[in-house]
């Protein structure tokens, strides 16, 4: 199946909670959440539409890895920190597959990771996947517009989140 991108909304006062136990934000079946499928089931159809409402959850498929290269690299720059957290982290693998990434981003941490995210454009994506592209060997105008479509998902919630004083967590997994 490949190692995915999930991020939950909590709102301000489950702060703590999410601090203590990030797991209990998160949706025990993450993926049944993003593609429409019965949570937990061993055969299930999906429907490919999202279960949780956008403001409440971030889908990002494997488009995570691009988006964790695009603000490390801080476009045109070292890395420089603050949407780089929304991407950071990876599994840590072992003989029976891997360890989840889980991070807490609490609500006072969203303004200026909205505010870098929401800053990178289509020509900074453009100019950052020549790069991308010649070290991952992908050289299609598919791959990019993924990478767009996805970018813009997450300038999108994280745009709900601070507007509405949220944080959230997510897992890479």
């Amino acid at each position: 199946m490949g190692i995915r991108y999930y991020a939950y909304a909590f709102d301000a006062d489950l702060a703590q909670q999410a601090v203590d136990d990030p797991h209990s934000i998160l949706s025990s079946d993450p993926l049944a959440d993003a593609w429409g499928l019965e949570p937990h089931a061993s055969v299930s159809v999906a429907t490919f539409e999202q279960v949780s409402p956008k403001r409440d959850m971030l889908y990002l498929d494997k488009a995570w890895s691009a988006l964790q290269s695009l603000t490390c690299s801080g476009i045109g720059g070292p890395a420089t920190g603050s949407c780089y957290r929304m991407f950071e982290g990876n599994v840590t693998m072992h003989d029976m597959g891997w360890d989840p990434w889980v991070r807490t981003i609490l609500p006072e941490e969203v303004p200026s990771i909205r505010d870098e995210l929401c800053a990178i454009d289509e020509s900074q994506v453009r100019s950052w996947a020549r790069t991308w592209r010649s070290r991952h060997g992908a050289d299609d105008d598919d791959e990019l517009r993924y990478v767009l479509d996805y970018l813009r998902r997450a300038q999108e919630f994280v745009e709900s989140l601070a507007v509405d004083g949220r944080g959230m967590v997510y897992l890479i997994g």
